[in-house]
């Protein structure tokens, strides 16, 4: 009965308050920009998430039975559930759509997870293909952080393409495919080596795919990069990572961003430009996102599609460890009264409150405790006493 289940926590006050002025900028930001907001239902049913491009295994889903004995789940993301909105309610709307929601997802990824309830606050634009779409959302990613007070951040940006390319150059099977996938990743050189010596590919191929987990810095990656290989799917691949990446250099955010070819997403969700958003003091990101064009088609409409989701509750961390969160806000006034004998009294907290005051009806409490010694210990410095008709105020 004390206890909560695990992967899950209460929020007090103050780190509720932060969550929600977090929420507030970023509902703010996003809307500047012209995104609307969307809600999606907390649960949907399982075959939503079992499309050719799911990345979530079922195994990561909290599952159980509608009557009728169809299976629901606990929704494990929300782009899946906007692309269905995208392809149905909104599909005669005018192209691009510019979307974005606040909610929690729920998924189970091991003992190991801390959370299991996942907050985020994320945009999806969908109708273009054009690097000028992924530069936006990228940037946005860029000017939201920076308008929640983070400032110590890196987004790496790189490009599912070229690794594709490469595999499929190598000619590699499926599960093949996804070990090599895992390990470059993860940046696990050693046991990339090891397992394409094991493999029947051509030397150079093997030398290629070795070298992409060091494809990391600046615009001197790219370069790297094309004299790897000249196959047109990772030329392509390289062409539009150097397009977003001189969008996002004119746009002034060169700064903030870094490339990345050796991270490597699900490659069956994600079909082109992945970034994701590190910061100091953090061993995970705060933020991801990516191109999915094929996602929305799943639905029966083929739209392209861009987006990103920020994770709420490690930007709180982040904060708080950059010394970044506001301090929870005291009681402005505490107004003493008898509702009894000064029925005024409720008609002048109320006038106080339109001002824009925080102010707080005095209860006796059960610990005897005065008001004055009640206001002492919530650090409240102004105190109106209404007795008689006469207002008298004490500091």
């Amino acid at each position: 009965m004390l206890q909560v289940p695990e992967g899950v926590q209460d929020t007090l006050p103050d780190e509720c308050y932060n969550k929600r002025r977090i929420e507030e900028k970023l509902r703010r930001a996003f809307n500047l920009h012209g995104y609307d907001e969307i809600d999606t239902p907390l649960f949907e049913y399982l075959d939503l998430f079992e499309g050719e491009t799911a990345y979530i295994e079922q195994e990561q889903m909290y599952k159980f039975f509608e009557v009728g004995s169809r299976i629901t789940v606990l929704r494990p993301d929300i782009t899946m559930p906007i692309a269905r909105i995208a392809a149905t309610k909104m599909k005669n709307l005018p192209l691009p759509l510019r979307l974005f929601y606040i909610g929690s997802v729920y998924r189970y990824e091991g003992r190991d997870q801390r959370q299991k309830e996942i907050d985020q606050a994320g945009i999806e634009l969908i109708g273009s293909r054009k690097p000028e779409a992924d530069a936006e959302v990228i940037a946005l990613a860029v000017e939201s952080l920076l308008s929640l007070g983070l400032s110590e951040f890196q987004i790496d940006i790189g490009q599912v393409e070229f690794f594709k390319g490469l595999i499929e150059e190598a000619g590699l099977s499926r599960e093949e495919s996804e070990n090599l996938r895992q390990l470059t990743h993860q940046k696990n050189s050693l046991a990339l080596e090891m397992q394409l010596k094991e493999l029947n590919i051509p030397d150079d191929i093997k030398y290629n795919l070795l070298k992409i987990p060091m494809l990391f810095g600046g615009e001197e990656v790219l370069e790297t990069a094309k004299a790897l290989t000249n196959k047109e799917r990772c030329q392509k691949a390289l062409d539009n990572i150097d397009q977003v990446y001189k969008l996002l250099k004119s746009f002034g955010l060169s700064n903030y961003i870094a490339i990345d070819l050796g991270m490597v997403h699900s490659l069956n969700y994600y079909t082109g430009m992945i970034f994701r958003g590190m910061t100091r003091d953090m061993g995970y990101p705060i933020c991801g996102g990516g191109r999915y064009d094929t996602l929305v088609s799943e639905f029966g409409v083929d739209i392209p599609a861009t987006g990103f989701a920020l994770e709420t509750k490690r930007i709180l961390v982040a904060l708080e460890r950059q010394k970044g969160l506001e301090t929870l806000p005291v009681t402005d006034v505490l107004f003493v009264y008898d509702p009894k004998t000064e029925p005024d009294g409720y008609e002048m907290m109320k006038n106080l409150r339109a001002e824009g005051y925080r102010v707080e009806a005095y209860l006796p409490a059960e610990d005897g405790k005065t008001a004055g010694e009640y206001a002492r210990e919530k650090g409240i410095k102004k105190m109106l006493i209404l007795k008689e008709g006469l207002l008298e105020e004490r500091d």
